[in-house]
Formats: C-alpha cells, structure tokens, sequence
C-alpha cells in the first residue's frame, strides 16, 4: 500500500505534513535516488502551477534533488501536461509538477512524470516513498561536495509548448472568425491558452487570467464552467471553453452555452477520426463513469468503447494495453495520445475546435447524435474511507437499487482519490428516482460509517 502517494501524486494542505517544505525535500532527495540511471549528467524539470505555496515547494524540491548530485531545471508556471512535453523534448530523467489540479489555493501536491513523459506507475511510486521514509528515519543523507547539482532555469518553456501545441492543429485550417471565451481558473494555463488561441487566429475574451496565488480555482474554471456559459450566452461568441488550474482537463460550452463534458467532447472527436480513418482499432477508452447513453451513441456510429476505472492513468493504461489513441474522462481529462502523454486540456480543446473548424458546424449540432441517460452524481462527505465490502447495509442498498434499474440504468459507489468524499453514481431513465437513490444510499453509507467508527 502507497502511504503517501494518491491518484494523482502526494496531496494534501499546504504546510500540513505531507505537505510541508522538509517532507518535500526528502521527497525531492528520494526522486533524485530513483532517477538516477548511470548517465553522467542527470537533470530533473520541475513545473507548477500559481498557487502561492509553490515557491515553498519549488525551492524544497530544488535543494533535495541538487543535494543528490542531480541538476534542476525550472519552467516556472506551466500547465501539468507542458512539463510532461517538456521533460521529453529536454530528455531529462524525469518531470515534477508542483500543484492540486482544481483543489482551492489553500491544497498542493507533488507529482511525477517519467523521462517518456508519463506519470509513474504504482511501482515506482511506492519505491520513491520507501527511499522517503529511509531519509526521514536515517537522517541527513548526503554526496561528494564536488558531484552537487545545480538549478538553472528555461526561459524559452512557454514558447516551446505553444508551438507544440500549434503543431497538432491542422495547417491547412485555423481559428479566424471564430469568436470565443476562455477560462484559464487563474491557474498554469493564463498565458498559454490565449497566447496559442490567438496565434492561431481566434477572437479571444477571457477570465481567470490574473492569478495571485490566492486565487487560482476560485468560482472560475472547469468546475465554474457556468460563469464561462453565461460569458457566451451574453454575447455572440461561438464556444466557451474552460480549464482547471493544472490544465490538464477541459469543459466546453456551446454557443448556446449549454455545457460540454469530456464524454461528449471525446465522442465528438472520436466520430471524426474514425470518418478520417485516425481512430485506431475504432475503440476509444472511456470510464465505468461514462454514461450508458453515450456508448449506445458511440456504437451507433461505428466506434466501440472500452472501459476502464476511474483516473486518467487508468484511462493512460488502457490506451496502452489496446494499442488505442484516443480516451478520458466526463470531468475533462481526454487523451490523445497522437500528441501528448497525458490528459491535456489545450490540445484536447483544440481537437474539438478542429472538428468544429473542418465540419464547419457549431457544437450544438456536433453534439447532437449523443443521447445520454439521466445521470446523478452525489458527493458525500465522509470523516474515513471504510471499503465499501464491510458496510453490508450500504452493499444491501445499492443492491436492492441495481435490482430496480435492471436494464435501464445502473449504480457506482466509489471513494475520491483525492478527498475525504464517497461518490455516489446512478444512472436511469427517471431523474426523480435517480435523485432519490443517489440520497438514500448516500445517507445510508454515512450512517453506517459513523456506526462502524
């Protein structure tokens, strides 16, 4: 079992262990370990987001990693999957991404890409905490003074990764008269997205650009994806589009400002790459999330859908195993991996502005061959994760619950991997009598939780 790391690298408060500024250095001291493979020189990049305990956690990771005889090299602010290019592009030993993805300003993490670019498996991650906990136990560990690392930084990561990105938008098309707004969550993405946007033509308005390291997610981005909705509902903009503040994920909204998930924005993509015969296999890999409804819609065009467990990694993994290139998630997280390692909310952004630039049709008509089913989704709090295996009256419930909804819908009850939350899914053709499920089995849950404790 990982002590430390979650779904998405180490988690937690800023300046409450693990997150503090010695645990980080150790974490920094450990990966440097890990990382080394004989070469002569090493070199680890390290990335964050804007959150203002970023610095704390730069320089901690710059003095563990450098005391180890590894060299530094930093990017500053740039979007998570940036320095997943990044790390390739430098052939550095690995990638650190500094940042909680769409948590309040308050939250931070610490995650790893490999020198390929991907995130770590659990492996090596569980390797990276027992090098952790044997420098936290044994004390100061130390090399050569002659053999210390050194930091420097790049200067020229935001152009790199602009241009990359640009790269995986047809030449033969761009973004004039294309009108508009995006939401950059005060986060990574704030000079990026419109930087690129606007090199490829587009009439660019924007929110949450002006982050001050307190602000960062705050009623802006993906998670607001209304705020950008009501942006493109008041005006005559075409689309709106909206990042969290790693941006490694993306929401739409049409110019009805209706929203767009990653379900429907992958759908779309994927029906198109199998018309221009891009889609491998025809599959594309979705999560035991997605919703019955859109698979029944993907079918109906030719492409068949592949699940897996909820986590990008998990959706990563997949991809790999089948030999597929296209896969994510309903909260934004999309894959394509033609491009890049990882979920990336810029280029998944500009593959949906793609079909919409080559198809020449809006979203709303896009969309308009994917039927969903009525979907629920209940997010409970909970003071301790006890399996769902030893709550019997929860496990009674839920499937009592899947009895009745036999053939028109189905339940999934999982934990966050990333907060104290229980997760409560149901699918079906009534909205009363999901709503109604999705509450008795979450109230049922907490119940029996505090009764166990």
């Amino acid at each position: 079992m990982r002590k430390y790391f979650g779904t998405d690298g180490v988690r937690g408060k800023a300046n409450v262990f693990p997150m503090t500024a010695s645990f980080a250095l150790r974490l920094g001291q450990a990966a440097a370990q890990q990382f080394k493979n004989g070469k002569k020189v090493h070199r680890i990049v390290i990335g964050k987001d804007t959150r203002i305990s970023g610095y704390m956690f730069e320089n901690a990771l710059v003095s563990g990693i450098c005391s180890m005889g590894v060299d530094a090299i930093l990017v500053g602010v740039l979007p998570t999957p940036a320095i997943a290019f990044i790390t390739r592009s430098l052939r550095a030993d690995a990638g650190v991404v500094i940042s909680a993805s769409h948590n309040p300003y308050q939250d931070n993490g610490i995650k790893f890409f490999s020198s390929e670019g991907y995130k770590l498996p659990d492996e090596v991650e569980l390797s990276i905490e027992k090098r952790t906990e044997e420098i936290i136990e044994g004390g100061e560990v130390s090399i050569h003074e002659d053999r210390i690392g050194k930091a420097y930084r790049i200067d020229t990561a935001v152009g790199r990764y602009v241009e990359f990105a640009k790269n995986t938008f047809d030449k033969d098309i761009d973004l004039k008269g294309m009108k508009m707004v995006v939401d950059c969550a005060n986060g990574s993405n704030y000079k990026v997205a419109p930087m690129t946007m606007i090199e490829l033509g587009a009439d660019v308005k924007t929110i949450g650009v002006e982050p001050n390291g307190f602000n960062i997610n705050d009623n802006v981005g993906s998670v607001y994806a209304d705020n950008v909705a009501d942006k493109v509902k008041n005006s005559d903009a075409n689309v709106g589009i909206s990042f969290d503040g790693d941006a490694d994920r993306v929401i739409f909204c049409d110019e009805n400002g209706e929203i767009v998930d990653g379900d429907i924005l992958m759908g779309i993509c994927a029906r198109q790459m199998k018309a221009e015969e891009r889609l491998n296999k025809s599959t594309m890999v979705a999560t035991v999330m997605s919703n019955y409804g859109f698979e029944k819609s993907m079918n109906s065009v030719g492409v068949q859908v592949v699940r897996c467990g909820v986590g990008d990694r998990y959706v990563l993994e997949r991809m790999r195993e089948g030999g597929y290139n296209l896969g994510g998630e309903q909260s934004g997280h999309i894959i394509f991996s033609d491009y890049n390692t990882t979920g990336d909310g810029l280029i998944s952004a500009l593959q949906v502005l793609k079909v919409m630039q080559r198809t020449g049709r809006p979203l709303s008509e896009l969309k308009r061959f994917i039927e969903l089913y009525p979907q629920v989704l209940k997010n409970v709090y909970v003071d301790r994760k006890v399996p769902i295996s030893e709550l019997p009256s929860t496990k009674k419930l839920i499937a009592s619950v899947e009895d009745k909804l036999a053939g028109t819908g189905r339940v999934l009850v999982r934990y966050s991997g990333t907060e104290n939350k229980l997760r409560v899914m149901v699918e079906g053709a009534d909205r009363g009598d999901i709503e109604g499920f999705a509450d008795e089995i979450g109230e049922a849950a907490v119940k029996e939780i505090e009764r166990a404790g």
